[in-house]
């Protein structure tokens, strides 16, 4: 595996995660993962960070602070030390780090900017699914996702598509998946929340990238981590 490594210290490293693997096994599949590619290229860091548990098996997870879904691409932070593990930690639960991501989503998003404000929950069909609004089951966790246009585009075949930046404010299991769902834009390709929705001809994999993430580091200086917007999305949205 591929593993491209866009900042480091002696406390944290930033990579660029591909879209397509997981960050972590979830106890079913034997595919390659970035812990894998972790344990690989920096086996000091096992025992680092918390394990968590799928189907009874516990699954060890070093160095991972935050994750990105299995489809998304982007900068992905990971720890290198329990001292590190414990303060980056905190600051994501504070709500201190700052993301940035680009999505391309279906239709045309009527306004400029906005924020999508609205608790999200389980789905009652689905259990790989979260849900906004009505019909959401379980323990209703606010979520707060703002958002910008960046570009409202047409495919070759008339699809409506926009391009958006957009900035979670909260860290909730595919939160911009659900939101976007919620505002009738779901994010462009995704299998799970759109399966019937078109896909912009020449990207094949879900339309979410992390694009920035800013944190400040152990001595306090403020960090900003960029990965470059996918090759596949530019030629969609020129």
């Amino acid at each position: 595996m591929k593993i491209k490594i866009l900042y480091e210290d002696k406390d944290v490293l930033a990579i660029n995660k591909p879209s397509g693997v997981m960050v972590h096994s979830d106890g079913r599949s034997d595919e390659e993962t970035v812990t894998d590619w972790v344990m690989k290229n920096y086996p000091e860091l096992k025992g680092v960070g918390e394990p968590v548990t799928f189907n009874n098996e516990e699954i060890d997870r070093p160095g991972i602070v935050h994750r990105l879904d299995k489809e998304t691409s982007g900068v992905l932070l990971i720890v290198k030390n329990k001292k590190s593990f414990s303060y980056y930690k905190k600051q994501f639960m504070d709500r201190k780090i700052k993301k940035t991501y680009v999505a391309i989503v279906s239709g045309h998003v009527k306004n400029d900017k906005g924020t999508i404000d609205k608790p999200i929950g389980r789905s009652p069909t689905d259990f790989r699914r979260r849900l906004s609004g009505r019909g959401a089951r379980g323990e209703m966790r606010e979520a707060v996702t703002e958002y910008k246009v960046i570009k409202r585009f047409e495919d070759e075949a008339g699809n409506k598509f926009t391009y958006l930046e957009v900035y979670p404010k909260t860290g909730r299991t595919h939160q911009i998946r659900v939101h976007m769902k919620f505002l009738n834009h779901p994010v462009a390709c995704d299998a799970l929340y759109a399966p019937k929705n078109p896909c912009p001809e020449g990207l094949n994999r879900l339309a979410l990238h992390a694009k920035l993430i800013e944190f400040r580091n152990l001595k306090g200086k403020t960090i900003k981590v960029e990965s470059p917007v996918p090759k596949d999305f530019l030629k969609v949205i020129v």
